[in-house]
């Protein structure tokens, strides 16, 4: 009986010991690091929309030590279109951010790097239509060129919208009745 115990504690042990998982090898820290941009909100006209930009910062994630990039540069921000005229409504499509150098040429991603493009949602509760007055909001997250994060180097950020304008007339009819008496 003895020495069915010792047996059955032995097995017992040896499964245990088997069945732990081995301990994952710690791989060295992956920070954030994050370039401001300056200034950090900028509002523009251009045509029939206003456009804002805000909230915007550059973050490319680090290896500590190494200094490998482990996420290449991307810009994220918020941008509010709003609708400055008095008679068009405009059908937003997308749009396609470029980034431009001290010289006014656009500055090229990187190989396999996707051009920056905004997309207009068509899920539900999304706005694709702005009516005279109205405004409409999205997250940007878009890839950033490594060359543009040398100093001096970055001179604007370019959004070239695609839309469809459509006239918007607001008329008032009045129909002059009165009420019968009983």
């Amino acid at each position: 009986m003895l020495i069915r115990s010792a047996i059955a504690v032995a097995v017992l042990a040896a499964m245990t010991t088997a069945c732990t998982p081995p301990q994952a090898q710690k791989g060295p820290a992956v920070n954030d690091k994050t370039y401001g941009v300056t200034p950090g909100a900028l509002t523009v006209k251009s045509g029939v929309l206003r456009g804002a930009l805000t909230e915007m910062k550059v973050v490319e994630r680090v290896e500590d030590g190494t200094g490998r990039i482990d996420t290449p540069a991307r810009l994220t921000g918020k941008l509010v279109l709003t609708n400055v005229s008095k008679d068009q409504s405009l059908r937003l499509l997308g749009g396609k951010l470029l980034y431009i150098d001290m010289q006014g040429k656009p500055i090229p991603l990187e190989d396999k790097r996707t051009e920056p493009t905004l997309k207009v949602s068509n899920s539900y509760g999304s706005q694709e239509r702005l009516d005279p007055g109205q405004d409409a909001s999205q997250t940007v997250e878009a890839e950033f060129p490594v060359e543009a994060l040398k100093m001096k180097r970055l001179k604007e950020i370019r959004l070239e919208l695609m839309y469809i304008p459509s006239a918007y007339r607001q008329e008032t009819m009045n129909f002059g009745v009165s009420i019968a008496q009983p």
